[in-house]
């Protein structure tokens, strides 16, 4: 693993898809400043300041696309959970790879892929962490309620001591991860997942599909059922 530290750019990443055939396997990119930072379903991320984490990794499993790939943002999210119990907090998990406290988002996860023909370049694994922020900087985010780990605990939080947890967490068990798939953290998963054994409203682009969690089952996907028949979902944002 290696580590590149920028002062400011528009999001890691872009950065990191703009550099990736001159970064290496598992390159972690962290920004002070974002400028242009995005999240899932091109939502724009705030930039809560240089004390809160913004960081990418870049990860080079192979050439070619794997079906357990567009999971990594699941085992991201179970990962970062386990840092934050780590402080002391009992995080939650909103499908497919929200972090919440409370009920309010402290994390958000993107991946990104390229491809160039049928050959894999590269994943591009994006994450932003509230790690130091307050009460009116927050409520600059309007989609959503949110909160930061230093609100939650009452102290400063120290970027580079959680970064080092979270990126050692990350690697521990990837390999192991990318072998067995979502089965892999699926207990660790549903164990913090929020949602289960209820009726939603999951807005998949333009459309709204609702009915009563199932499952997730082993892929990592959501199984819903409405009117005694079930179906699944892929992607999609939990109402």
């Amino acid at each position: 693993m290696s580590i590149i530290k920028l002062k400011e750019v528009n999001s890691t990443n872009l950065y990191a898809k703009e550099h990736l055939s001159e970064l290496a396997d598992k390159t972690v990119i962290i920004a002070d400043r974002q400028t242009n930072g995005r999240g899932r379903f091109d939502r724009v991320w705030v930039d809560l300041g240089g004390d809160n984490l913004f960081m990418s990794i870049v990860l080079k499993p192979s050439d070619k696309f794997l079906n357990v790939y567009p999971n990594l943002t699941q085992y991201l999210s179970v990962v970062v959970c386990k840092v934050l119990e780590h402080y002391g907090l009992q995080p939650n998990i909103k499908w497919p790879n929200d972090v919440l406290i409370k009920g309010k988002k402290i994390s958000g996860i993107l991946s990104e892929t390229v491809t160039q023909g049928n050959n894999l370049k590269g994943i591009v694994l994006g994450l932003g962490v509230n790690l130091n922020s307050d009460n009116e900087t927050l409520s600059s985010i309007k989609d959503k309620e949110a909160t930061a780990l230093n609100i939650e605990l009452s102290r400063d939080i120290d970027k580079d001591e959680f970064t080092e947890k979270l990126t050692s967490e990350f690697f521990r068990f990837y390999d192991e991860f990318l072998r067995k798939g979502f089965v892999f953290v699926r207990d660790e998963y549903l164990k913090r997942a929020c949602f289960l054994e209820s009726e939603i409203s999951v807005r998949v682009f333009n459309d709204v599909k609702s009915g009563f969690v199932k499952s997730i089952n082993d892929d990592g996907e959501l199984v819903l059922e409405n009117d005694k028949k079930e179906f699944v979902l892929t992607m999609g944002d939990i109402l």
